[in-house]
């Protein structure tokens, strides 16, 4: 029974390699580093969410064989909005994943840093080679290869933060009133939006549609699709929550400075020897190969199907789109500019784009001529308007950040 369920996990799996890129390691870094255990119930708020929202991405995928770049394309056919959606979707989803895209790879170049050293050379070269490899995964244009090497990668990131969370020893009741127990100290309000920001990522719902059409072909795999979503989704929040405990137990309040996860690699080096260092270094290698891989791939299938260009990974359209955004992340890697500051570019993108993605999805959810039966319940959409409205306070909050506004 097991292994007949594992063998169902696949589609899931991607968004969980998607969203635990660099940006939520250092997130949940600096969360207990600062903060301790409080800010546990933001993440489990966030895993909630994005398993409510992918779960409906995976039910479009797999009943209507749509993915949602393609019911956007259709059901905006014949309205005035479509040229002005078509241009904001592909505008947002296609810069803020090119900067997102720097961001993992610089990102994966830290975990090498974290073990080997910092050298500018090696970094670049490390940037070079880390490219080449996501490119290659990408021209391999098999649906089902890009997945098994994603679920590897997962595993493997998942594997060094458990091994550092049970090295550390982190405080189980602290940890459990944490996370049933919100609160909001002075000064995190803006760590409880990276923490939720980075978990329900908008590219994440084209991904995970257009995976579910390739992996499953009728409503008879819906509850695979569901036990997909539930499993990887859930290993994705389980993995942030051992991260943010992982650093509460070894960093707070003994006044460490923390700018990433590979300054809480170096610095648990003493408490800890050289293996939490090495476990951490290729947790965030991981994470930054992984999303470095799924970005690309998310944008090629957004752009490709909303232009009704195909939407294959096989097809050389949807490769050309997604070296694109590998090319243009590369080039900013380069440049030598924080990981934290390019993936903070793409939070203006982020906070326009998810709610209106999201609005749309739950709109689509409820269109009886693409889901027939299969269409949202009223609690399917009680938890999707919750969701939205949060996302939105949130996405509001992010544009506000980048204009130096006070709210």
């Amino acid at each position: 029974m097991l292994t007949q369920r594992l063998k169902q996990i696949g589609p899931g799996m991607l968004v969980a390699a998607a969203f635990i890129g660099p940006g939520t390691v250092t997130a949940s870094t600096l969360a207990g580093a600062n903060f301790g255990y409080v800010l546990l119930w933001a993440l489990l708020f966030a895993t909630l969410a994005t398993m409510a929202l992918q779960e409906m991405t995976a039910r479009l995928g797999t009943v209507a064989q749509r993915g949602l770049g393609e019911a956007l394309a259709e059901m905006l056919q014949h309205s005035w909005f479509k040229w002005p959606m078509t241009a904001l979707v592909l505008v947002a989803l296609y810069g803020g994943n090119a900067a997102y895209e720097g961001g993992n790879l610089a990102g994966a170049t830290l975990g090498i840093e974290a073990v080997l050293g910092t050298d500018s050379n090696v970094k670049q070269f490390a940037t070079i080679v880390l490219s080449l490899i996501a490119a290659s995964v990408l021209l391999a244009g098999n649906y089902r290869t890009v997945e098994r090497i994603l679920i590897v990668l997962v595993l493997m990131m998942s594997l060094a933060f458990i091994v550092s969370f049970l090295v550390v020893r982190p405080d189980f009741s602290a940890m459990l009133s944490g996370l049933f127990s919100p609160s909001i100290p002075a000064g995190s309000l803006l760590t409880v939006i990276a923490l939720i920001g980075t978990t329900v990522v908008p590219y994440n719902l084209f991904l995970h549609a257009s995976a579910a059409k390739a992996r499953w072909h009728s409503a008879a795999h819906l509850k695979h699709a569901r036990t997909d979503t539930v499993v990887s989704i859930g290993l994705g929040g389980l993995v942030t929550i051992l991260i943010v405990s992982t650093a509460a137990a070894s960093m707070y309040q003994q006044a460490l400075e923390v700018n990433s996860a590979a300054d809480m690699a170096i610095q648990l080096e003493p408490l800890f020897g050289s293996a939490s260092r090495i476990l951490l270094g290729l947790g965030l290698f991981a994470a930054g190969l992984s999303s470095s891989i799924t970005a690309p791939l998310a944008t090629a299938y957004a752009v490709s199907e909303i232009l009704s260009l195909g939407g294959k990974p096989s097809q050389t359209n949807f490769k050309a789109i997604a070296l694109s955004v590998l090319l243009i992340g590369t080039g900013l890697a380069l440049t030598g500019i924080k990981p934290i500051k390019l993936i903070m570019l793409a939070q203006f993108a982020n906070g326009l784009i998810l709610p209106i993605i999201a609005g749309f999805l739950l709109w689509s959810m409820n269109n009886k001529n693409i889901l027939g039966k299969h269409v949202n319940g009223w609690k399917a959409n009680t938890l999707g308007t919750v969701v939205i409205v949060v996302i939105t306070l949130l996405g509001l909050r992010a544009i506000g950040r980048v204009f130096g506004l006070p709210w």
